[in-house]
C-alpha cells in the first residue's frame, strides 16, 4: 500500500495505491486550501479503506516543480506521515507524473514520432517542463521556460508534441507549428503518481526524511499585496 500525495498545483488530492492499481483518491473542492483540506481528505481516505498510517508500505508526494505554497504543503504532511509511522518516503517529480497520468488515460495519435510535454504554469510567460519520449522515459530535463515562437523548435521539426497541463494554454497562441497539439481538460491527479511510487518502492529509492526538500526550482520570490503599497 502507498499513500499518493499531490499539491504542486490548484489541486489537492491524494490516492491509495497498491502495487497493480489505484484502489481510491480523494480530492479537496476548488478553491479550499491545501493547509485546512489535505490531511482531512488524507484521513478520510485511509479510515473508508480500513488502513492505518502504519499498515502503508510507503507514502509518496509530488515533490515539483510547481507552487511553493503547494509544494511545502503536500511535503511536509508526506515527511510526517513517514517519520510517524516509520515508512519510507518517495518524493516523484510533478512533470514525471504528469505525463504516467496523460499515457493512462490518452491514446497517443498513431504514426511518426510523439513526445510528450507536460507544463505547469510558472506566471507571466515562463512554464516549468521536461520532454518525454511515448514510453515515459524523461528526454529533456526539468527547466522552467519562457515561452517564444522557437520554442521546441528543434523537436517540432522532427516530430509532434503533445502540450498538456495547467501551462499548456497561454502556449497555444506562440507557438504555432503544425506539429505541435494542444490537449486541453488535463488536470493534476495523485492517481498519477502510482507507478512512478509503486517502480521507486520496488527499487527502493526513497528519501531522507530529515533532509528531504522539495523541488522549487526557481528561488522564492515574496511579493506585497498592491492595497498594501497603497
Amino acid at each position: 500500500m502507498i499513500l499518493c500525495i499531490e499539491t504542486a498545483t490548484g489541486v489537492c488530492s491524494a490516492a491509495l495505491c497498491d502495487e497493480n492499481r489505484v484502489i481510491s483518491v480523494a480530492e479537496a473542492p476548488p478553491g479550499m486550501s491545501h493547509s485546512s483540506m489535505l490531511t482531512v481528505i488524507i484521513r478520510d481516505l485511509l479510515k473508508e479503506a480500513s488502513v492505518t498510517a502504519v499498515q502503508l508500505d510507503a507514502v509518496s508526494v509530488s515533490k515539483g516543480p510547481g507552487s511553493y505554497t503547494g509544494l511545502r504543503i503536500g511535503v511536509s504532511v508526506a515527511k510526517g506521515i513517514a517519520y510517524g509511522a516509520g515508512i519510507p518516503l518517495i518524493g516523484i517529480n510533478t512533470l514525471t507524473a504528469m505525463c504516467h497520468g496523460y499515457l493512462a488515460v490518452n491514446p497517443l495519435p498513431e504514426g511518426g514520432n510523439v513526445l510528450l510535454c507536460p507544463m505547469i504554469d510558472a506566471r507571466r510567460m515562463e512554464v516549468y517542463n521536461a520532454l518525454f519520449t511515448a514510453d515515459g522515459r524523461m528526454l529533456k530535463e526539468t527547466s522552467a521556460d519562457i515561452i517564444t515562437e522557437t520554442s521546441y523548435s528543434d523537436y517540432l521539426i522532427s516530430g509532434r508534441i503533445i502540450f498538456f497541463g495547467n501551462g499548456a494554454d497561454k502556449c497555444r497562441s506562440t507557438i504555432k507549428n503544425d506539429n505541435a497539439i494542444f490537449a486541453s481538460g488535463f488536470s493534476l491527479s495523485a492517481s498519477y503518481l502510482h507507478m512512478p511510487s509503486v517502480n521507486a518502492l520496488r527499487e527502493k529509492r526513497f528519501e531522507d526524511v530529515a533532509y528531504f526538500e522539495p523541488y522549487y526550482l526557481k528561488e522564492f520570490i515574496a511579493t506585497i499585496p498592491k492595497k498594501l503599497l497603497l
